[in-house]
């Protein structure tokens, strides 16, 4: 196995010259569940624990940086969501700032202040 096929390949939507910053704060924006459920159904939802910035997952995920995403799942400070976040989330009607980075959507729940 080569290490070009051990590479995550991740990427942003969309084939504008925008650089990998532009291109994640275009791709970023606040949404509620009903838009993250169809991805979440679909298995490609990242939760992102709000003690992590965003950005800096997103990127890691961009960069193919398997040693920072792995460190974060083993701590759980991303994780794939279960069943029962989801119906939380929908109870609670919780909105997200969320990252796509194709296939996935990260999420980070917004604070309700």
């Amino acid at each position: 196995m080569s290490n070009e096929s051990e590479k995550l390949k991740y990427g942003m939507l969309g084939d504008d010259p925008l650089n990998e910053e532009q291109k994640l704060a275009k791709y970023t924006g606040d949404v509620d569940w009903k838009y993250v459920e169809p991805h979440f159904k679909s298995g490609n939802v990242v939760y992102v624990d709000p003690e992590i910035s965003l950005e800096a997952v997103g990127k890691a995920f961009l960069n193919d940086d398997k040693d920072a995403v792995d460190a974060w799942k083993k701590k759980a400070d991303i994780l794939i969501p279960s069943t029962h976040h989801a119906e939380w989330w929908q109870h609670d009607e919780t909105r997200f700032t969320a990252a796509i980075i194709h296939p996935f959507v990260l999420i980070q729940p917004l604070s309700k202040l």
